[in-house]
């Protein structure tokens, strides 16, 4: 059995340890530069989750561009890490969430719900004057 003060020194160097290996300093400034195709994470601008641990790119420190096959068309395309990194740390996009529609789907996707949203309200606005009018 250790004593406290061994123990606490053993603590100490995994701690020194695990500084050494953080992608991330405490500042949130990435350790190293990363290459094309990449770009840093800052795990101190995401999205609090109830999760036990950090996702894979902010235990790695930078995000990596990934292929993804489309909901919509099922065309593969390509989610960039720029994109990834607004999306987590400035929109503030749930960790979980990953890229489901290509930008082609995605405008589809928000004009259709744009006229939907259009149809719904002239109807309202329909019926509320057939009342006001009876």
């Amino acid at each position: 059995m250790k004593s406290g003060k061994q123990r606490k020194a053993e603590l100490k160097a995994n701690r020194v340890k695990r500084e050494t290996t953080r992608p991330v300093l405490r500042g949130g400034e990435p350790r190293r530069e990363v290459s094309g195709g990449t770009a840093p994470c800052n795990p101190h601008n995401l999205a609090p989750s109830n999760s036990f641990g950090l996702p894979e790119f902010a235990q790695r420190g930078y995000y990596m561009d990934v292929l993804f096959k489309c909901a919509g068309c099922e065309k593969e395309e390509v989610w960039s890490a720029t994109r990834q990194k607004w999306w987590y740390e400035v929109a503030k996009g749930s960790v979980e969430s990953k890229a489901k529609l290509c930008n082609a789907c995605r405008r589809v996707e928000r004009e259709r719900k744009a006229q939907a949203r259009r149809v719904h309200l002239e109807g309202v606005a329909a019926k509320l004057s057939k009342q006001s009018a009876a």
